[in-house]
């Protein structure tokens, strides 16, 4: 059977992005994050995080020091009883041109490869137009915007927060 699944940006949409974030003491969590994963596990989807991270590839952190602070991340949704299914990232900087970078699609295509997903009834969340550009070339039917201020748009919804995102989800 294929997995609903909702895709989330990390920096933005799960954390307070304060520009290159990898240390476990400067990770914040958004309000409402917690309550708005359990309510996308409570109608069925699964959690994928897609996050590009070229702080690895412009060498102002480690991959080992993303990995650590992904743990923690992974362990504090555990303890809110939220298992996110996979996190996959990009560690390229933007000038090595690489396939898996946002709003390039690899990020997708290897979660197809790792599972079975239903793109149609799937959903991506990001706070870039990058991210709505990589749902589209991933073609994954829904995606909602991040966005205090930008109105809803025909090619995807606005919510101003992720926990505001599920007026759209639940339809």
């Amino acid at each position: 059977m294929q997995k609903r699944v909702i895709y989330l940006d990390r920096d933005g949409v799960i954390n307070e992005d304060f520009g290159y974030v990898y240390e476990i003491s400067k990770f914040k969590f958004i309000s409402g994050v917690f309550e708005a994963c359990k309510e996308f596990l409570n109608l069925g989807y699964e959690i994928i995080i897609i996050t590009n991270q070229s702080g690895i590839g412009r060498n102002y952190y480690t991959k080992e020091e993303f990995e650590t602070l992904t743990n923690y991340m992974l362990e504090e949704f555990k303890k809110q009883d939220i298992n996110i299914l996979k996190v996959y990232f990009c560690p390229h900087s933007p000038e090595e041109n690489c396939s898996c970078r946002k709003p390039k699609e690899g990020m997708i295509l290897q979660s197809l490869n790792d599972f079975k997903i239903d793109l149609e009834n799937s959903w991506l969340i990001g706070d870039k137009i990058s991210d709505i550009e990589c749902a589209k070339n991933g073609n994954i039917a829904n995606k909602i915007l991040i966005d205090k201020k930008e109105s809803s748009n025909k090619d995807f919804f606005v919510a101003k927060s992720l926990i505001d995102s599920l007026k759209y989800i639940k339809g």
